[in-house]
């Protein structure tokens, strides 16, 4: 079946989910997965869509745009291609790497350069940087799939060894585990 990713970008106010979901609900689209996140002032939304098999993807963004005019948004809507190289979950173990420190210039690009040089993909990436050396104020987080033909040690000690160097607070943990521990 066709699927389509719909990003939605702009100034945050109240409604913007509403409106895009109603939009969508009006076309009969199958709304599947729906990240949203606000950095700062701006919204920022990832909206996975099954359209009915016979609309058009011109319509669909045509049919947003109207029903959205007037919020200041842009919107991109992109058939989702499979080219067999994405990593699925289900060939992967997840992990979540969390570091803890003063804020620097670079760390996420420190960090992701190794997790790519390991061939890693990181699936999900959270970065609050608040400013100064308070070490409970700049917090990253990595979900990352890992294949089973990636050496988890030595990815994880090099891992450690730059957060060492950069005196930052580093934690590893299998997704499973994570949650477990943090289970409600």
């Amino acid at each position: 079946m066709n699927k389509l990713i719909i990003t939605v970008l702009g100034r945050d106010k109240p409604g913007i989910i509403a409106a895009v979901a109603k939009s969508l609900y009006k076309l009969d689209c199958n709304l599947e997965n729906v990240n949203q996140m606000i950095l700062q002032s701006e919204f920022a939304g990832f909206f996975l869509v099954e359209p009915p098999y016979d609309l058009e993807v011109d319509f669909i963004k045509t049919t947003l745009d109207r029903d959205l005019n007037g919020k200041g948004l842009h919107i991109h809507v992109n058939n989702i291609t499979s080219n067999g190289n994405n990593v699925k979950e289900t060939d992967a173990e997840i992990f979540l790497i969390t570091t803890i420190g003063p804020d620097q210039k670079g760390l996420v690009a420190r960090f992701t350069e190794i997790i790519a040089d390991y061939n890693v993909n990181v699936i999900n990436l959270t970065a609050v940087f608040k400013g100064g050396n308070n070490p409970n104020a700049n917090i990253m987080t990595y979900e990352v799939a890992i294949t089973s033909d990636v050496d988890q040690n030595s990815l994880f000690s090099a891992l450690r060894d730059k957060a060492n160097g950069l005196n930052l607070d580093i934690t590893i943990q299998h997704r499973n585990i994570f949650q477990a521990i943090n289970k409600i």
